[in-house]
């Protein structure tokens, strides 16, 4: 693991073991998607609907197009996907944290190391952005707890700790811009750098399409203790993307992305309408200089440019504000 000494604020461009982490990332979400597939179109109704819907208005008279901006996602676009970052993008707080909580409830672990797990969530929530170092250091964690386990027992418990934890901390607001693209008929991933089991569990339960996130090694269906590549982070989030829109037929000019971190701005920069979403003060400035979208559901003020799309507008702006009060009511 002193490998894992990569992982710094300052950012670097993809080496050998991003790519590595990258490639295993979408082919490993790749293999989720299409078992699941068979179980994936009765979940989402309002594909179907926006396609009656987008057929009916080609038919009708057509009147002069506004002066406004473009429809965004365009419906029946196929060579178009969506990519969102998990933590404090579509949920607040940070995955691995939620599962060690679980974990530790289940006696996995020591109280010493669950005082470890807290204190790195409190530190996230109270800087909201991922400092490499305890990212790193949570992971660590992770990985030496799980050792030894299997697969399976990890994946059936992950599904009750999203019930326990993490289902009451997803932003509305966020999940209303994933439905807008379900909506399209655009297939819609989650891209984290938490357990790629996770991540798809958290995925599933959302009705998105899959998820690409780190991807642990396991022989005979048992974790080794081991990464395969590194965590994905930063450059190798852009590189399992790359490698996810390769396989897939994807243009990239015509996909959006969404994150709240500065070490996101590689896969932001990948595509073609990247959306800043509950922004750190680094991607913040970034998206400004870079007329970049934006968006904040953390206390409901208004972003500094607002793209959101005419499918998700109401439902994202009011769930932004629930969510906030919510958060509000909380911390009194």
């Amino acid at each position: 693991m002193a490998a894992l000494g990569w992982l710094t604020p300052r950012r670097r461009s993809a080496t050998a073991r991003s790519v590595l982490a990258g490639e295993a990332s979408a082919e490993a979400a790749r293999k989720t998607a299409l078992a699941d597939e068979p179980l994936a179109g009765p979940e989402f109704p309002g594909t179907a609907e926006a396609e009656r819907a987008a057929e009916a208005e080609a038919k009708a008279p057509q009147e002069p197009p506004a002066a406004a901006e473009p429809e965004f996602p365009v419906a029946g676009d196929d060579l178009a996907a969506a990519f969102f970052d998990l933590d404090n993008t579509v949920m607040q707080g940070a995955a691995i944290f939620h599962f060690g909580r679980g974990l530790y409830k289940r006696e996995f672990f020591r109280r010493r190391e669950l005082a470890r797990f807290a204190w790195q969530q409190a530190w996230f929530r109270l800087a909201g952005v991922e400092d490499p170092e305890h990212m790193q250091d949570a992971r660590d964690s992770a990985l030496s707890i799980v050792k030894g386990h299997k697969v399976s027992e990890l994946m059936s418990i992950g599904e009750e700790i999203y019930d326990e934890y993490m289902a009451v901390r997803i932003w509305p607001g966020t999940r209303a811009l994933a439905q807008a693209h379900l909506d399209a008929g655009q297939k819609v991933w989650l891209v984290t750098a938490a357990p790629v089991e996770t991540a798809t569990i958290i995925a599933r339960r959302l009705g998105l399409t899959g998820a690409l996130g780190t991807v642990a090694e396991s022989v005979d269906g048992v974790y080794t203790g081991r990464l395969v590549g590194e965590p994905l982070h930063g450059p190798a989030k852009a590189e399992a993307v790359r490698a996810l829109a390769s396989a897939e037929g994807l243009d990239l000019a015509r996909c959006a992305a969404y994150s709240d971190s500065h070490n996101d701005i590689p896969m932001l920069s990948l595509v073609g309408h990247p959306y800043a979403i509950n922004p750190d003060t680094k991607l913040r400035k970034h998206a400004r200089t870079n007329d970049w979208r934006l968006r904040d559901y953390r206390t409901g003020r208004k972003a500094v440019k607002i793209g959101v799309p005419a499918a998700a507008g109401v439902g994202a702006i009011a769930g932004g504000t629930a969510a906030a009060i919510a958060l509000h009511r909380r911390r009194k």
